[in-house]
Protein backbone atom coordinates (compact mmCIF):
# COMPACT_ATOMS: atom_id res chain seq x y z
CA UNK A 1 0.00 0.00 0.00
CA UNK A 2 1.59 3.16 -0.93
CA UNK A 3 1.93 5.91 1.42
CA UNK A 4 2.91 10.11 0.86
CA UNK A 5 3.82 12.76 3.00
CA UNK A 6 2.19 16.36 1.72
CA UNK A 7 4.29 18.69 4.03
CA UNK A 8 1.71 21.61 4.64
CA UNK A 9 3.06 25.01 4.29
CA UNK A 10 1.59 27.91 2.86
CA UNK A 11 -2.03 26.03 2.16
CA UNK A 12 -3.48 25.64 4.58
CA UNK A 13 -6.72 24.40 2.97
CA UNK A 14 -8.47 21.19 0.94
CA UNK A 15 -9.50 23.46 -2.01
CA UNK A 16 -7.22 23.74 -4.94
CA UNK A 17 -4.45 22.10 -2.93
CA UNK A 18 -2.38 21.23 -5.71
CA UNK A 19 -0.03 18.98 -3.35
CA UNK A 20 -2.99 17.36 -1.53
CA UNK A 21 -5.08 16.30 -4.54
CA UNK A 22 -2.11 14.68 -6.17
CA UNK A 23 -1.06 13.06 -3.02
CA UNK A 24 -4.46 11.70 -2.86
CA UNK A 25 -4.33 10.45 -6.19
CA UNK A 26 -1.05 8.51 -6.31
CA UNK A 27 -1.22 7.28 -2.85
CA UNK A 28 -3.76 4.65 -1.15
CA UNK A 29 -2.51 6.59 2.45
CA UNK A 30 -1.89 10.48 2.74
CA UNK A 31 -0.27 12.06 6.06
CA UNK A 32 -0.47 15.85 5.95
CA UNK A 33 1.87 17.27 8.09
CA UNK A 34 2.05 20.49 10.19
CA UNK A 35 5.62 21.63 10.86
CA UNK A 36 5.75 24.75 13.53
CA UNK A 37 9.39 25.99 12.40
CA UNK A 38 11.34 27.12 14.81
CA UNK A 39 12.59 29.85 12.81
CA UNK A 40 9.53 31.45 12.03
CA UNK A 41 8.50 30.98 15.28
CA UNK A 42 10.68 33.25 16.57
CA UNK A 43 10.68 37.29 16.62
CA UNK A 44 9.83 39.15 14.07
CA UNK A 45 7.92 36.38 12.23
CA UNK A 46 6.17 35.33 15.33
CA UNK A 47 3.53 38.31 15.30
CA UNK A 48 0.69 37.45 18.16
CA UNK A 49 -1.80 38.31 15.59
CA UNK A 50 -0.71 36.38 12.81
CA UNK A 51 -0.02 33.17 15.77
CA UNK A 52 -3.56 33.63 16.22
CA UNK A 53 -5.11 33.46 12.61
CA UNK A 54 -2.74 30.43 12.46
CA UNK A 55 -3.81 28.50 15.13
CA UNK A 56 -7.96 29.25 14.17
CA UNK A 57 -6.30 28.11 10.71
CA UNK A 58 -4.77 24.78 11.69
CA UNK A 59 -7.44 23.77 14.02
CA UNK A 60 -10.13 24.38 11.27
CA UNK A 61 -7.84 22.53 8.58
CA UNK A 62 -7.26 19.86 11.28
CA UNK A 63 -11.60 19.80 11.41
CA UNK A 64 -11.63 19.62 7.66
CA UNK A 65 -9.34 16.60 7.35
CA UNK A 66 -11.09 14.38 9.89
CA UNK A 67 -14.58 15.90 8.20
CA UNK A 68 -12.77 13.32 5.40
CA UNK A 69 -11.68 10.58 7.43
CA UNK A 70 -7.78 11.62 7.84
CA UNK A 71 -6.59 14.34 10.36
CA UNK A 72 -3.39 16.86 10.49
CA UNK A 73 -0.33 15.60 11.79
CA UNK A 74 1.40 18.13 13.81
CA UNK A 75 5.42 18.44 14.90
CA UNK A 76 7.88 20.85 15.76
CA UNK A 77 11.05 21.83 14.61
CA UNK A 78 12.92 21.53 11.18
CA UNK A 79 10.21 20.80 8.87
CA UNK A 80 12.94 19.40 6.07
CA UNK A 81 13.94 17.33 9.02
CA UNK A 82 11.07 16.02 10.56
CA UNK A 83 9.35 15.95 6.85
CA UNK A 84 11.56 12.93 6.21
CA UNK A 85 11.64 11.23 9.41
CA UNK A 86 8.28 11.20 9.18
CA UNK A 87 8.12 9.57 5.37
CA UNK A 88 10.37 7.09 6.64
CA UNK A 89 8.20 6.14 9.86
CA UNK A 90 5.21 5.48 7.59
CA UNK A 91 7.57 4.13 4.21
CA UNK A 92 6.14 6.96 2.03
CA UNK A 93 7.72 7.04 -1.05
CA UNK A 94 6.90 10.96 -1.60
CA UNK A 95 7.04 14.34 -0.07
CA UNK A 96 4.71 16.28 -1.85
CA UNK A 97 4.69 20.26 -0.48
CA UNK A 98 3.91 23.67 -2.54
CA UNK A 99 6.51 25.87 -3.99
CA UNK A 100 7.14 29.28 -2.74
CA UNK A 101 9.19 31.98 -3.35
CA UNK A 102 11.04 34.07 -0.65
CA UNK A 103 14.56 33.21 0.39
CA UNK A 104 13.85 31.16 3.70
CA UNK A 105 11.16 28.87 1.38
CA UNK A 106 14.09 27.92 -1.12
CA UNK A 107 16.28 27.06 1.12
CA UNK A 108 14.25 24.84 2.94
CA UNK A 109 13.30 23.18 0.00
CA UNK A 110 16.79 22.78 -0.99
CA UNK A 111 17.47 21.12 2.35
CA UNK A 112 14.14 18.99 2.06
CA UNK A 113 15.80 17.66 -1.40
CA UNK A 114 18.93 16.77 -0.22
CA UNK A 115 17.47 14.70 3.23
CA UNK A 116 14.64 13.28 1.01
CA UNK A 117 17.66 12.26 -1.80
CA UNK A 118 19.93 10.51 1.17
CA UNK A 119 16.83 8.98 2.05
CA UNK A 120 15.47 7.52 -1.07
CA UNK A 121 12.50 9.36 -0.55
CA UNK A 122 11.18 11.74 -3.81
CA UNK A 123 9.87 15.02 -3.70
CA UNK A 124 7.63 16.55 -5.52
CA UNK A 125 6.66 20.71 -4.97
CA UNK A 126 3.51 21.74 -6.62
CA UNK A 127 1.95 25.44 -7.42
CA UNK A 128 -0.57 26.79 -5.30
CA UNK A 129 0.46 30.27 -3.98
CA UNK A 130 0.18 32.01 -6.95
CA UNK A 131 -2.25 32.46 -10.26
CA UNK A 132 0.15 32.52 -12.37
CA UNK A 133 3.85 30.69 -11.24
CA UNK A 134 6.93 32.86 -10.69
CA UNK A 135 9.20 32.28 -14.16
CA UNK A 136 5.96 31.85 -16.42
CA UNK A 137 6.08 34.97 -17.89
CA UNK A 138 9.22 36.86 -18.44
CA UNK A 139 10.48 40.02 -20.65
CA UNK A 140 12.53 39.31 -23.31
CA UNK A 141 16.06 38.92 -22.33
CA UNK A 142 15.22 39.29 -18.84
CA UNK A 143 14.35 37.28 -15.77
CA UNK A 144 11.52 39.37 -14.37
CA UNK A 145 9.46 42.32 -15.18
CA UNK A 146 9.81 45.48 -13.44
CA UNK A 147 6.75 47.36 -14.30
CA UNK A 148 3.40 46.26 -13.71
CA UNK A 149 1.66 47.03 -16.69
CA UNK A 150 3.50 45.02 -19.45
CA UNK A 151 3.71 42.14 -16.36
CA UNK A 152 0.18 42.45 -16.35
CA UNK A 153 -0.10 42.34 -19.95
CA UNK A 154 1.76 38.94 -20.45
CA UNK A 155 0.03 37.53 -17.41
CA UNK A 156 -3.37 37.72 -18.94
CA UNK A 157 -2.27 36.22 -21.99
CA UNK A 158 -0.48 33.29 -19.69
CA UNK A 159 -2.33 29.75 -19.56
CA UNK A 160 -3.62 29.22 -16.33
CA UNK A 161 -3.89 25.55 -14.70
CA UNK A 162 -7.06 24.21 -13.42
CA UNK A 163 -8.45 24.28 -9.83
CA UNK A 164 -8.32 21.14 -7.81
CA UNK A 165 -11.12 19.51 -5.96
CA UNK A 166 -10.19 18.74 -2.86
CA UNK A 167 -10.17 14.84 -2.13
CA UNK A 168 -13.30 12.97 -1.08
CA UNK A 169 -11.53 11.10 1.51
CA UNK A 170 -8.04 11.17 3.02
CA UNK A 171 -6.81 8.03 4.42
CA UNK A 172 -4.30 8.05 7.25
CA UNK A 173 -1.49 5.02 8.09
CA UNK A 174 -2.21 3.38 11.36
CA UNK A 175 -0.39 3.93 14.59
CA UNK A 176 0.89 8.00 13.39
CA UNK A 177 0.68 9.58 16.73
CA UNK A 178 -1.58 13.00 15.81
CA UNK A 179 0.57 15.95 17.67
CA UNK A 180 -1.21 18.76 19.61
CA UNK A 181 -1.59 22.27 18.47
CA UNK A 182 0.16 24.30 20.86
CA UNK A 183 -1.76 27.05 22.58
CA UNK A 184 -2.04 30.41 20.67
CA UNK A 185 -1.23 33.83 22.22
CA UNK A 186 -3.30 34.88 24.70
CA UNK A 187 -5.98 36.82 23.67
CA UNK A 188 -5.32 40.17 24.81
CA UNK A 189 -2.10 40.48 22.67
CA UNK A 190 -3.82 39.98 19.75
CA UNK A 191 -5.98 43.06 17.98
CA UNK A 192 -9.28 42.70 19.32
CA UNK A 193 -10.92 42.60 15.92
CA UNK A 194 -8.85 40.12 14.15
CA UNK A 195 -10.33 38.32 11.43
CA UNK A 196 -11.20 35.14 11.99
CA UNK A 197 -8.58 32.57 10.90
CA UNK A 198 -8.98 29.65 8.52
CA UNK A 199 -10.21 27.93 5.25
CA UNK A 200 -14.24 27.99 6.33
CA UNK A 201 -14.11 31.40 7.57
CA UNK A 202 -12.17 32.71 4.35
CA UNK A 203 -14.81 31.00 2.12
CA UNK A 204 -17.57 32.38 4.21
CA UNK A 205 -15.98 35.67 3.93
CA UNK A 206 -15.56 35.24 -0.16
CA UNK A 207 -19.16 34.18 -0.50
CA UNK A 208 -20.65 37.23 1.34
CA UNK A 209 -18.43 39.97 -0.07
CA UNK A 210 -18.45 38.76 -3.98
CA UNK A 211 -22.49 38.65 -3.47
CA UNK A 212 -22.58 41.87 -1.74
CA UNK A 213 -19.85 44.42 -2.88
CA UNK A 214 -17.70 42.55 -6.51
CA UNK A 215 -20.16 44.34 -8.95
CA UNK A 216 -19.71 47.66 -6.90
CA UNK A 217 -15.69 47.05 -6.79
CA UNK A 218 -14.31 49.09 -9.35
CA UNK A 219 -15.61 52.08 -8.79
CA UNK A 220 -16.00 51.98 -4.35
CA UNK A 221 -12.70 49.73 -3.30
CA UNK A 222 -10.94 52.84 -2.80
CA UNK A 223 -13.29 54.52 -0.90
CA UNK A 224 -12.50 54.19 2.34
CA UNK A 225 -15.56 54.84 4.51
CA UNK A 226 -17.71 52.15 2.79
CA UNK A 227 -15.46 48.88 3.83
CA UNK A 228 -15.64 48.33 -0.22
CA UNK A 229 -12.57 45.95 -0.09
CA UNK A 230 -12.83 41.92 -0.08
CA UNK A 231 -10.62 42.03 3.49
CA UNK A 232 -9.57 38.70 2.00
CA UNK A 233 -5.62 39.19 2.06
CA UNK A 234 -4.78 37.09 5.23
CA UNK A 235 -6.55 34.19 3.68
CA UNK A 236 -4.48 34.31 0.91
CA UNK A 237 -1.46 34.68 2.90
CA UNK A 238 -2.11 31.66 4.59
CA UNK A 239 -3.13 29.51 1.83
CA UNK A 240 -6.71 29.70 3.27
CA UNK A 241 -8.33 30.18 0.53
CA UNK A 242 -6.22 29.36 -3.21
CA UNK A 243 -5.87 32.91 -5.13
CA UNK A 244 -5.90 30.79 -9.01
CA UNK A 245 -9.58 29.32 -7.37
CA UNK A 246 -10.71 33.35 -6.53
CA UNK A 247 -9.70 34.58 -10.08
CA UNK A 248 -11.34 31.95 -11.60
CA UNK A 249 -14.29 31.67 -9.74
CA UNK A 250 -14.82 35.69 -10.05
CA UNK A 251 -13.69 36.88 -12.78
CA UNK A 252 -15.98 36.16 -15.23
CA UNK A 253 -18.63 38.61 -12.90
CA UNK A 254 -19.40 42.21 -13.05
CA UNK A 255 -16.57 44.00 -11.31
CA UNK A 256 -14.57 40.65 -10.99
CA UNK A 257 -11.70 42.06 -13.75
CA UNK A 258 -11.43 44.60 -11.07
CA UNK A 259 -10.56 42.70 -8.40
CA UNK A 260 -8.48 39.89 -10.09
CA UNK A 261 -5.73 42.76 -11.58
CA UNK A 262 -4.50 43.36 -7.40
CA UNK A 263 -4.23 39.13 -7.48
CA UNK A 264 -2.32 40.08 -10.54
CA UNK A 265 0.02 42.75 -8.06
CA UNK A 266 0.32 39.81 -5.75
CA UNK A 267 2.23 37.61 -8.60
CA UNK A 268 4.00 40.55 -10.13
CA UNK A 269 5.44 40.62 -6.36
CA UNK A 270 6.05 36.93 -6.54
CA UNK A 271 8.19 37.34 -9.88
CA UNK A 272 10.45 40.11 -8.36
CA UNK A 273 11.04 38.05 -5.14
CA UNK A 274 12.06 35.08 -6.98
CA UNK A 275 14.64 36.67 -8.81
CA UNK A 276 15.29 39.58 -5.79
CA UNK A 277 15.26 37.47 -2.85
CA UNK A 278 17.06 40.17 -0.71
CA UNK A 279 13.73 42.18 -1.25
CA UNK A 280 12.72 42.65 2.32
CA UNK A 281 15.95 44.11 3.05
CA UNK A 282 17.42 45.89 0.63
CA UNK A 283 15.99 48.69 -1.72
CA UNK A 284 14.98 47.10 -5.51
CA UNK A 285 15.78 50.32 -7.05
CA UNK A 286 18.60 52.33 -4.82
CA UNK A 287 18.22 55.71 -4.43
CA UNK A 288 20.68 57.32 -2.58
CA UNK A 289 17.74 58.55 0.12
CA UNK A 290 18.85 59.74 3.13
CA UNK A 291 16.90 58.66 6.25
CA UNK A 292 16.39 60.30 9.29
CA UNK A 293 18.26 58.44 12.27
CA UNK A 294 18.86 60.67 14.79
CA UNK A 295 16.61 61.10 18.02
CA UNK A 296 13.88 63.55 16.41
CA UNK A 297 13.22 60.40 14.17
CA UNK A 298 12.59 57.95 16.77
CA UNK A 299 10.18 60.38 17.96
CA UNK A 300 8.40 61.34 14.94
CA UNK A 301 8.30 57.37 14.32
CA UNK A 302 6.30 56.84 17.76
CA UNK A 303 3.90 59.53 16.61
CA UNK A 304 3.21 58.01 13.43
CA UNK A 305 2.91 54.27 14.87
CA UNK A 306 0.52 55.54 17.85
CA UNK A 307 -1.63 57.05 15.37
CA UNK A 308 -0.89 60.70 16.91
CA UNK A 309 0.55 62.62 14.02
CA UNK A 310 -2.51 65.47 14.20
CA UNK A 311 -3.21 64.05 10.51
CA UNK A 312 -6.29 62.30 10.76
CA UNK A 313 -6.34 60.30 7.79
CA UNK A 314 -3.09 58.59 8.63
CA UNK A 315 -3.96 58.74 12.52
CA UNK A 316 -7.42 56.64 11.84
CA UNK A 317 -5.50 54.07 9.31
CA UNK A 318 -2.90 53.54 12.70
CA UNK A 319 -4.89 53.12 15.12
CA UNK A 320 -7.41 50.63 12.77
CA UNK A 321 -4.26 48.81 12.35
CA UNK A 322 -3.67 48.37 16.34
CA UNK A 323 -7.25 46.99 16.49
CA UNK A 324 -8.29 45.22 13.63
CA UNK A 325 -4.61 43.82 12.01
CA UNK A 326 -5.85 45.04 9.07
CA UNK A 327 -5.68 48.09 6.89
CA UNK A 328 -6.95 48.76 3.18
CA UNK A 329 -4.25 49.49 0.69
CA UNK A 330 -5.55 52.90 0.06
CA UNK A 331 -4.87 53.76 3.83
CA UNK A 332 -1.68 51.89 3.89
CA UNK A 333 -0.17 53.53 0.89
CA UNK A 334 -1.27 56.94 2.64
CA UNK A 335 0.34 56.07 6.18
CA UNK A 336 3.17 54.71 4.09
CA UNK A 337 3.81 57.82 2.07
CA UNK A 338 3.62 60.20 5.04
CA UNK A 339 6.24 58.06 6.84
CA UNK A 340 8.78 58.13 4.06
CA UNK A 341 8.24 61.09 2.23
CA UNK A 342 7.02 63.73 4.45
CA UNK A 343 9.24 62.08 8.01
CA UNK A 344 11.31 60.74 5.74
CA UNK A 345 11.59 58.10 7.83
CA UNK A 346 13.70 54.42 6.31
CA UNK A 347 10.68 52.06 4.91
CA UNK A 348 12.01 49.12 6.94
CA UNK A 349 11.10 50.55 9.90
CA UNK A 350 7.48 51.02 8.75
CA UNK A 351 7.52 47.37 7.37
CA UNK A 352 8.67 46.07 10.34
CA UNK A 353 5.73 47.91 12.22
CA UNK A 354 3.17 46.06 9.77
CA UNK A 355 5.08 43.17 9.73
CA UNK A 356 4.02 42.97 13.63
CA UNK A 357 0.70 44.04 13.46
CA UNK A 358 -0.55 42.86 9.99
CA UNK A 359 -2.41 39.49 10.31
CA UNK A 360 -1.99 39.32 6.41
CA UNK A 361 1.67 40.61 7.42
CA UNK A 362 3.14 38.63 3.54
CA UNK A 363 7.20 39.14 3.97
CA UNK A 364 7.50 39.22 0.21
CA UNK A 365 4.03 41.80 -0.12
CA UNK A 366 4.68 43.62 2.44
CA UNK A 367 8.04 44.79 1.37
CA UNK A 368 7.15 45.59 -2.37
CA UNK A 369 4.52 47.80 -1.59
CA UNK A 370 6.27 49.53 1.00
CA UNK A 371 9.58 50.17 -1.60
CA UNK A 372 6.77 50.87 -3.92
CA UNK A 373 5.80 53.65 -1.87
CA UNK A 374 9.08 54.76 -0.72
CA UNK A 375 10.29 55.19 -4.30
CA UNK A 376 13.40 52.57 -3.84
CA UNK A 377 10.88 49.65 -5.39
CA UNK A 378 8.68 49.46 -8.54
CA UNK A 379 6.81 52.69 -9.17
CA UNK A 380 7.15 54.20 -12.19
CA UNK A 381 6.90 57.39 -10.33
CA UNK A 382 8.90 57.73 -7.90
CA UNK A 383 9.09 61.02 -6.63
CA UNK A 384 5.08 60.67 -6.09
CA UNK A 385 4.05 62.23 -2.56
CA UNK A 386 0.60 61.30 -1.55
CA UNK A 387 -0.78 64.37 0.08
CA UNK A 388 -2.34 63.43 3.18
CA UNK A 389 -5.74 66.03 2.72
CA UNK A 390 -6.36 65.26 -0.44
CA UNK A 391 -6.50 61.75 -0.21
CA UNK A 392 -8.67 62.26 2.50
CA UNK A 393 -10.87 64.52 0.37
CA UNK A 394 -10.85 62.05 -2.00
CA UNK A 395 -11.17 58.80 -0.62
CA UNK A 396 -13.00 60.14 2.99
CA UNK A 397 -15.21 62.56 1.82
CA UNK A 398 -17.92 62.28 4.53
CA UNK A 399 -15.11 62.03 7.24
CA UNK A 400 -17.29 59.06 8.13
CA UNK A 401 -13.75 56.42 8.67
CA UNK A 402 -11.68 59.08 10.15
CA UNK A 403 -14.85 59.26 12.68
CA UNK A 404 -14.51 55.52 13.35
CA UNK A 405 -10.87 55.38 14.26
CA UNK A 406 -10.49 58.49 15.81
CA UNK A 407 -13.10 59.22 18.57
CA UNK A 408 -11.67 62.92 19.39
CA UNK A 409 -13.01 63.85 16.05
CA UNK A 410 -16.42 61.71 16.39
CA UNK A 411 -18.45 64.90 16.94
CA UNK A 412 -17.21 66.73 13.81
CA UNK A 413 -18.45 67.21 10.57
CA UNK A 414 -16.92 65.68 7.14
CA UNK A 415 -14.52 68.87 6.37
CA UNK A 416 -13.68 69.60 10.11
CA UNK A 417 -12.86 65.49 10.91
CA UNK A 418 -10.57 65.90 7.88
CA UNK A 419 -8.91 69.34 9.18
CA UNK A 420 -9.78 70.10 12.81
CA UNK A 421 -6.16 72.42 12.60
CA UNK A 422 -9.01 75.08 10.48
CA UNK A 423 -11.31 75.33 14.20
CA UNK A 424 -10.86 77.70 16.37
CA UNK A 425 -8.16 77.62 19.37
CA UNK A 426 -10.45 76.65 22.00
CA UNK A 427 -12.50 74.18 20.34
CA UNK A 428 -9.45 72.44 19.38
CA UNK A 429 -7.74 72.51 22.20
CA UNK A 430 -11.36 71.05 23.88
CA UNK A 431 -10.99 67.77 21.35
CA UNK A 432 -7.82 66.68 23.19
CA UNK A 433 -5.94 65.87 19.37
CA UNK A 434 -2.76 66.70 18.49
CA UNK A 435 -1.36 69.56 16.11
CA UNK A 436 0.32 68.61 12.89
CA UNK A 437 3.88 67.00 13.47
CA UNK A 438 5.09 68.56 10.69
CA UNK A 439 3.41 70.53 7.74
CA UNK A 440 2.69 68.60 4.83
CA UNK A 441 3.67 71.20 2.40
CA UNK A 442 6.93 72.12 3.56
CA UNK A 443 7.77 68.51 3.70
CA UNK A 444 6.58 67.54 0.58
CA UNK A 445 8.49 70.24 -0.95
CA UNK A 446 11.68 69.30 0.72
CA UNK A 447 11.31 65.72 -0.20
CA UNK A 448 11.39 66.50 -3.84
CA UNK A 449 13.97 68.87 -4.09
CA UNK A 450 16.32 66.68 -2.16
CA UNK A 451 15.81 63.97 -4.68
CA UNK A 452 15.93 66.53 -7.28
CA UNK A 453 19.95 67.55 -5.58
Amino acid sequence: METAVVLVNRCLRVHDHPALALAAEQADQVVPLFVYDEALLALPFAAPNRLGFLHEALGDLRATLRARGGDLIVRRGDPAAEAVHVARRVEAATVYGTADVTGYAARRGQRLAELADRAGIAVHLTPGVSVVEPGTVHPHGGDAYRVFTPFHRAWSRAPWRAPREPPSHVRLPPGLAHGALPRPPRRDAQSPQRAPGGESAGRRRLAAWSRASLAGYPASHDLVAQDATSRLSPYFHLGCLSPLEVAVRLGDRPGGDAFVRQLCWRDFHHQIAATFPRLPRDDYRPRGDRWLADRRADELFARWADGETGYPLVDAGMRQLRREGWLPNRVRMAVASFLTKDLRIDWRRGAAHFLWWLVDGDVVQNAANWQWVAGTGTDTRPNRVLNPHRQAERFDPGGDYIRRHVPELADLDGRAARRPWTLDDARRRALGYPAPVIDHAVASARFRSSRRS
